[in-house]
């Protein structure tokens, strides 16, 4: 039996148009399921990152010294608006992160330790310099990437 639409066209026949509808709501279940997982379903978070949330991770990712003491991160992580760090990694690479309020603070976080940083580190700010969100992770000689991954992956609100 095929259905006719209002001005005599032809529309599909029945048995056709339930398989269309079936079709059309198992594609729509799969996009809405493909949609909330690239969403990662509420999962991810933009709250800033805070060196309380953080220092334990580092410590059991095998960094050692953490410290978030002021008077033992340094002047500009001390300073930072959600605190600061000062560790260091199993390779023996010190690490320094200053948590700034938001991303949109990291600007000023970043021109301070270029312009606090030795002479003689300044040409090489952006191979030992990462920004995270608000964190700002500033390493003494450029990072390998599993310790620059590892500290990455600390990073917590």
């Amino acid at each position: 039996m095929t259905r006719a639409a209002p001005g005599g066209f032809f529309l599909l026949p029945l048995h056709l148009a339930a398989t269309v509808a079936g079709v059309a709501r198992t594609t729509l279940g799969i996009a809405l399921a493909a949609a909330l997982l690239a969403a990662g379903c509420g999962v991810r978070t933009t709250e800033p990152f805070t060196a309380n949330g953080t220092a334990g991770c580092l410590k059991k990712q095998g960094f050692t010294g953490v410290t978030m003491n002021p008077l033992k991160v340094g002047f500009i992580a001390a300073f930072a608006d959600k605190g600061g760090i000062r560790a260091t990694s199993a390779l023996g690479n010190s690490l320094t992160i200053a948590f700034a309020a938001d991303a949109n603070s990291t600007g000023s976080t970043e021109q301070a330790f270029r312009s606090h940083a030795p002479k003689s580190l300044r040409p090489h700010m952006s191979d030992i310099m990462q920004t995270n969100r608000n964190a700002v992770l500033v390493w003494t000689t450029t990072p390998d990437p599993a310790e620059l991954d590892a500290a990455t992956r600390c990073l917590k609100p």
